[in-house]
């Protein structure tokens, strides 16, 4: 029934289009959610501007053919070398819950085909199902098309992209990222898109994250930029984490850092768990792995940020003081689940450790596609459970406020006849939460840390790295000026073709 509603949609958009100039008809229709559980973020870019006074909108309804309600667009534009781009968005509120609204975007000048969305039901202990992954591109995304046909089926409600977008958004003059947009288009205008900004959305030559923060609309709740950010689907408290604020500390300095550290803190004080019991984080580079290239997991990054540096707090201990239940990370290139770990502690000894865990549960979900294949493994890590080096996206179950179950999905040509290569049941008890949880010697195992100590190890890379991290270690900061991570704070304008 989707597949036949969506071929019906895609045909239809040959008679709901209108002529007139290709770069004013709407590319990359996408959706995302934002704070407020009755509305939903719909966004859009064209590649010429509008004729004076023609406005941008979106036009929606609770059936294909009744399209009667109106919501004007907002617009905000970046330029790359050759070309520039307008990116609209427009907010739907007071939705209904659990419902199903048809709408289509654009203007006078170029309408787009209808796609449909289905809000969340009310509350917060509905089931849903969320697809998680990370590192897909244009070039070997082997996982495009498997996901885009497991949207149409149903097998998911969201999406979660754990950043490294395209390879890259910005390549080729932003051709890349476009054509990347477009491919997904089928899937993201029709199920939330979430996204987090990893290695590759930074951007070298303008040390800045312009195309990611430029293109995507995340929750407004932390820094506005869509570097950190939270947001609650059922019975979760997600928290949208930047790993690229620790990696690229000496362009920005450190307090973007403590400001994003704040925000987990107020946030997660305010997060009541006998409504959403469940807290889940995700960023893009891993605190742990066993990839064969180790050091990916015990390098300056990963060593900034699991235990922090220089005033900046590190992120293994809060998730452990927070009860952080589980955290998705990409960057390796493969498949790797974790038995609940904190400080080198392993919590494996009881017959289930996936239930009432004492620790955070790590999954690397990083292996979706793209032109480096899939990452060896290496000397496996004590605290592992199990790796994969398949092509895949995971498929997160919310049965409920006591359980949640995992697959990873196989999306590799060369796989097995079964797709799911590996599941998880993480159950806990009303009101259990690690973090205030007694734990004893027998509960663990304790790994000493044999190849390094983290506070040496940071120091002397920092001495090696370059001169800026060697002044801002030696306090000597006075050298050093930090430029924003963001691209700047232009306000956005209600659409009209002459303020374009």
């Amino acid at each position: 029934m989707n597949i036949i509603l969506f071929a019906f949609t895609v045909i239809s958009s040959i008679y709901l289009t209108t002529a007139g100039d290709p770069d004013t008809f709407p590319k990359h229709v996408h959706i995302s959610l934002n704070n407020d559980p009755q509305s939903m973020v719909i966004s859009w870019t064209i590649f010429a501007p509008l004729s004076a006074n023609v406005a941008a909108f979106v036009n929606f309804g609770k059936t294909f053919d009744t399209l009667t309600q109106k919501q004007q667009a907002t617009y905000s534009s970046f330029k790359t070398k050759k070309t520039k781009r307008y990116i609209f968005k427009a907010v739907l509120t007071n939705l209904e819950y659990d419902t199903r609204y048809f709408y289509s975007v654009g203007s006078t000048e170029g309408i787009s085909q209808v796609f449909s969305f289905k809000t969340f039901p009310s509350g917060s202990d509905y089931p849903v199902k969320i697809c998680i992954f990370g590192d897909l591109g244009v070039v070997n995304g082997v996982s495009l098309s498997p996901l885009i046909a497991a949207g149409q089926r149903g097998d998911f409600d969201m999406i979660i992209h754990l950043g490294d977008l395209a390879y890259d958004l910005r390549t080729d003059d932003g051709d890349v990222g476009d054509t990347f947009m477009e491919s997904l288009q089928p899937l993201i205008a029709t199920k939330p898109y979430m996204v987090i900004a990893g290695n590759h959305e930074f951007e070298k030559d303008q040390i800045s994250f312009e195309n990611y923060e430029s293109r995507f609309f995340m929750p407004e709740d932390g820094d506005g930029h869509n570097q950190y950010y939270s947001v609650q689907v059922s019975s979760i408290q997600f928290l949208g984490i930047s790993s690229e604020l620790y990696a690229y500390f000496t362009h920005f300095g450190t307090e973007p850092v403590e400001d994003q550290h704040k925000f987990l803190e107020k946030k997660m004080q305010s997060v009541d768990r006998s409504v959403h019991p469940w807290v889940i984080a995700y960023h893009h580079r891993p605190i742990y792995c066993s990839g064969k290239k180790s050091d990916d997991c015990s390098d300056f990054e990963s060593g900034v940020l699991k235990d922090g540096f220089i005033g900046m707090p590190g992120l293994e201990k809060f998730y452990y003081d927070n009860s952080v239940d589980m955290v998705f990370t990409g960057h390796q290139h493969n498949y790797e689940r974790y038995f609940p770990v904190y400080d080198r502690k392993v919590f494996k000894s009881s017959p289930n450790p996936y239930h009432n865990a004492k620790a955070t549960t790590y999954v690397i979900s990083g292996n979706a596609g793209c032109h480096s294949s899939g990452a060896a493994f290496g000397k496996i890590s004590p605290f592992s459970a199990i790796q994969s080096q398949d092509y895949g996206y995971s498929i997160l179950h919310v049965i409920n406020k006591t359980t949640l179950y995992m697959e990873q999905i196989s999306s590799d040509p060369k796989a097995s006849a079964s797709p799911v290569i590996d599941s998880l049941t993480l159950t806990k008890d009303p009101g259990f939460n690690f973090g205030s949880a007694e734990v004893n010697e027998n509960d663990y195992t304790y790994y000493p840390k044999t190849n390094f100590e983290v506070p040496p190890m940071i120091t002397n890379s920092c001495y090696s790295r370059d001169l800026r991290c060697r002044q801002m270690l030696s306090g000597d900061k006075s050298k050093v000026t930090f430029k924003k991570y963001f691209v700047g704070d232009e306000q956005e304008n209600e659409q009209n073709g002459s303020d374009l």
